[in-house]
């Protein structure tokens, strides 16, 4: 998390209408959208369309939905979850109008290094990078950006680095840009707690534990981060298998490790982190949510609000809603983005 997010303040904050989404006008082409009514309600178990392109140091696997001259959409997940977080998202935002595109991060899924050479980094510029490379590899100008944990300090660095390349943003649990200098701050004993997985990841036994029982591991982290979501053995067993990337622990440690000055990062993210580390305002239009049950460590939405200098606003999710916030109310956070790329057009 940020620097702003190192104050554990969990105090709800109102009520956020979360009323069906409005559709968007949609563009002529309609052969990928998902249109039917009926199955978007009864909940997704796969996507309509998996891809592979070669983008900067990877080779990418996304799903992709919707119409094809749309306004697009990418939706980025969090550690340790997959593409399968946005299922019920994706079929909802194709059929109001917008061309969805959910990349696996490095290290997840049917991602790949390109090179056996290029470092396993998982610092918080190099994701960033990757999807700015994948924009560019799709020929994608200008797209609104959504996520939680990762996915949402990915986006915030979109935003905050190349802001003429993000129409709009949702972000879950709010402001996420860190720092290394910001993370040698100690926190409160109960702060600490909550980040007892990274502390872990800092020693060998952490590694090699994570390594040997990556699935326990994540299933475990899904049970505290959202104590109150019921969810069945199918739909961690969907999320599951990306996990089994062969560079997926090795992208895992590194980031921890990273965030605690540990490891280095790759010099030529240098001025990237440079800039990160000032803690820029984010000005493009931006929604962000935060789930009343989220068991996840996670900034009071008032520590980061001045962050966010362009038209913005909170939403607060009530339901027992917790840190997987799109696969747990999913209506809602499409209609987050609905609502703040309206923003942008305006």
């Amino acid at each position: 998390m940020g620097a702003t997010a190192l104050g554990i303040a969990l105090a709800p904050l109102g009520l956020a209408n979360i009323a069906g989404a409005e559709p968007v006008s949609a563009p002529a082409a309609t052969d990928t959208a998902a249109t039917d009514a009926d199955a978007i309600a009864a909940g997704a178990t796969s996507f309509r369309s998996l891809k592979q392109i070669k983008a900067g140091v990877l080779d990418v696997g996304y799903a992709e939905d919707g119409h094809r001259k749309g306004p697009v959409v990418i939706l980025l997940h969090g550690w340790p979850y997959d593409i399968y977080s946005f299922v019920d998202v994706a079929p909802i935002l194709a059929a109001a109008g917008y061309r969805v595109i959910v990349p696996y991060l490095r290290g997840y899924g049917s991602t790949q290094f390109l090179s056996a050479e290029t470092p396993r980094n998982g610092q918080q510029a190099a994701i960033a990078a990757d999807i700015l490379a994948l924009m560019d590899a799709l020929k994608i100008k200008k797209a609104t950006v959504a996520g939680f944990d990762w996915g949402a300090r990915t986006a915030n660095i979109m935003a905050a680095l190349w802001a003429d390349r993000v129409k709009a943003m949702v972000s879950v649990s709010g402001y996420l840009i860190g720092s290394q200098a910001a993370n040698k701050k100690p926190l409160p004993p109960k702060g600490e707690w909550q980040w007892w997985y990274q502390f872990y990841f800092a020693t060998d036994r952490g590694r090699d534990g994570y390594a040997q029982h990556t699935h326990d591991f994540a299933r475990l982290i899904w049970e505290q981060a959202s104590p109150q979501w019921h969810f069945d053995d199918d739909t961690f067993e969907r999320s599951a298998p990306a996990f089994n990337n062969v560079d997926h622990v090795a992208i895992t440690i590194h980031n921890y490790r990273w965030r605690l000055g540990l490891v280095p990062g790759e010099p030529k993210y240098d001025a990237q982190e440079a800039t990160l580390a000032t803690f820029p305002t984010i000005g493009v239009p931006t929604i962000t949510m935060e789930g009343d049950a989220n068991g996840a460590p996670h900034p009071d939405p008032a520590n980061y609000a001045k962050m966010f200098t362009g038209k913005y606003e909170h939403r607060l999710i009530t339901g027992g809603i917790g840190h997987n916030l799109p696969q747990e109310a999913p209506q809602a956070f499409a209609k987050a983005i609905i609502d703040v790329d309206k923003l942008g057009s305006t």
